[in-house]
């Protein structure tokens, strides 16, 4: 890859890879499902901007609006919501390690719901990326006083990757229809944000902010860098190299996110867990090889 792409490389990477410890700071005070609402909140007018800018359609037919909605519950807000949860119980580190195996998730939905034909190599694969998995979180839950603890993370985190490769599955499908890509994130942003709202009222959550730095700082860095600055990036690298290329970079952001989780979280490093983590690299490389 060139420089240019090379720094776009580098910047959704160190973003995506920092972003966890961010959620983790925000699971606090207030409410999972109320923090999510102001990242989004904060987002989605920007999103609006860009796709103007971009002259980008946002005019679109109610059929299409059944998709941003769709899209707006399973890839921005509840997903969000769960791995925010998922904070409570495990290193942030490791949910980023989880989330990594999206790749092998996509495939998996998109045999079910699209009919696409998964080969041999891609579901020896998805074994080698569980695996790898099941070996990090082997410590956690081998842990008498943090088994249980462990297995929910590890649970509501598989959870939250589900949703938001539902998601993908969703957005695919709205391209399909000729829907592009700007348009639909602005729009699933904004069914989202009033998602979220409607879920935090009924649950009776109040929408409040904590009014610290630490709170503050890891919202702004969510909603303007992480959820804006870092996609327009990654769609740009999409479109100056591929996707399958910029694929690769869910292998790596899970390995600043334990780098972060090291040194923020104390996250311990075992021979079980470097094992398992050159698994699940292994299984998206060759997921990722086999998506070209």
């Amino acid at each position: 890859m060139s420089t240019p792409d090379l720094a776009l490389y580098a910047l959704v990477v160190f973003v995506w890879g920092t972003s966890w410890i961010g959620m983790r700071w925000q699971v606090g005070v207030v409410a999972p499902e109320v923090s999510v609402l102001w990242r989004f909140a904060l987002a989605f007018p920007l999103m609006f901007a860009w796709a103007a800018i971009a002259g980008q359609r946002m005019r679109h037919p109610l059929s299409s609006h059944v998709y941003f909605a769709a899209m707006g519950a399973t890839m921005f807000s509840l997903n969000l919501v769960l791995f925010y949860t998922a904070s409570l119980y495990v290193a942030t580190g490791l949910m980023a390690v989880v989330f990594s195996l999206a790749s092998i998730f996509n495939l998996v939905l998109s045999a079910i719901f699209i009919g696409q034909t998964i080969r041999l190599r891609m579901v020896l694969a998805g074994i080698v990326g569980l695996t790898g998995v099941a070996l990090m979180f082997a410590p956690e839950i081998t842990a008498q006083e943090l088994s249980g603890r462990a297995l929910i993370g590890l649970g509501i985190s598989m959870l939250a990757t589900l949703c938001f490769c539902s998601g993908n599955i969703v957005s695919a499908a709205a391209q399909r229809r000729g829907i592009p890509v700007l348009p639909g994130t602005a729009w699933g942003m904004l069914y989202g944000t009033g998602i979220l709202a409607v879920i935090a009222i009924a649950r009776g959550h109040p929408l409040i902010i904590e009014w610290n730095f630490r709170y503050i700082a890891s919202l702004l860095w969510l909603a303007i860098v992480a959820s804006v600055i870092a996609f327009t990036a990654f769609l740009t690298l999409i479109g100056r190299t591929s996707a399958a290329r910029a694929g690769y970079m869910t292998i790596l952001f899970p390995v600043v996110a334990l780098v972060v989780s090291t040194f923020v979280e104390g996250y311990r490093w075992t021979p079980l867990a470097v094992l398992g983590l050159t698994l699940v690299i292994a299984g998206n490389v060759t997921v990722l090889r086999g998506a070209r």
